[in-house]
């Protein structure tokens, strides 16, 4: 419960939440490294970067390696709730 009420504040409820349910909807898919994200959504590396470590602050992904190649995944506690994230994303969208 305490992770849906996260994911709402930073998807739905805070600046960058577009960009950071976007990433969580791709990095639901497969691992990606920040370049990866960066390319896949049009946005600039900087921005990818920051974000990911605001979902690895809060827990939201975990990396995988270590350096300018490591990768991005869901955290355990992400995929268990991962099916919200349309909804959420959606309720972004509306505002």
């Amino acid at each position: 419960m305490i992770v849906k009420k996260l994911l709402y504040w930073l998807v739905a409820g805070s600046r960058g939440g577009e960009n950071r349910g976007r990433m969580l909807m791709l990095l639901k898919d497969r691992p990606m490294n920040a370049k990866q994200v960066a390319d896949a959504l049009g946005l600039d590396y900087k921005t990818v970067q920051h974000h990911l470590d605001v979902l690895k602050k809060h827990a939201l992904v975990d990396n995988i390696g270590e350096g300018y190649g490591k990768a991005y995944t869901l955290s355990p506690e992400m995929e268990a709730v991962a099916d919200e994230l349309p909804k959420i994303f959606k309720t972004r969208k509306r505002r």
